[in-house]
């Protein structure tokens, strides 16, 4: 798909700014409406929603009235959502890192990557295989909703702001 170039930045730049409103909202306004859509810890996995929410909205806003436009970034929103998971586990669980500007680094990263991954992909979108991704990008905003609700244990789950985020080293 081609996109005017000055609409894709301005749609990146929102998109990366929605993040930013986003990673407050519930400490603004603390409801389970906007605990779906906004982290309500400082948890690894909360801060998916940082990367899925304005991302899959970017991909709506930049492909309306294209039909199968958004496949290509459905395809991509799963993969954005593990490499934030994975570099912030490297960040802050392996090296034990807890500066705020690695973490804004790494979060423009991956919504530019996410971008720039979205619109190497050239049509036509048909068939079965172009169906996964939309499975995939439900399949994950079910999960974040139920993981928002009902947290389970574990490293990816807990709050670091709360209990520091180093492994444990083993003796």
């Amino acid at each position: 798909m081609i996109y005017p170039k000055r609409q894709l930045i301005l749609t990146c730049i929102a998109a990366i700014l929605a993040g930013c409103v986003l990673h407050f909202l519930y400490q603004w306004l603390p409801n389970a409406v906007t605990a779906l859509f906004s982290p309500v810890n400082e948890s690894l996995w909360e801060h998916v929603k940082l990367v899925f929410w304005p991302f899959l909205g970017a991909a709506l806003i930049l492909n309306r009235d294209r039909p199968g436009g958004m496949r290509p970034w459905l395809l991509v929103l799963p993969g954005l959502c593990a490499l934030m998971l994975i570099l912030g586990w490297v960040y802050h669980v392996t090296l034990g890192g807890e500066t705020m500007w690695v973490d804004i680094a790494i979060y423009v990263l991956v919504i530019v990557l996410g971008f720039w991954l979205s619109t190497r992909f050239s049509g036509p979108f048909k068939g079965f295989p172009w169906i996964l991704p939309i499975i995939a990008a439900v399949a994950l905003a079910l999960l974040i909703g139920w993981f928002t609700l009902y947290p389970p244990e574990g490293l990816l789950f807990r709050d670091l702001a709360a209990v520091g985020s180093w492994l444990p080293l083993p003796c």
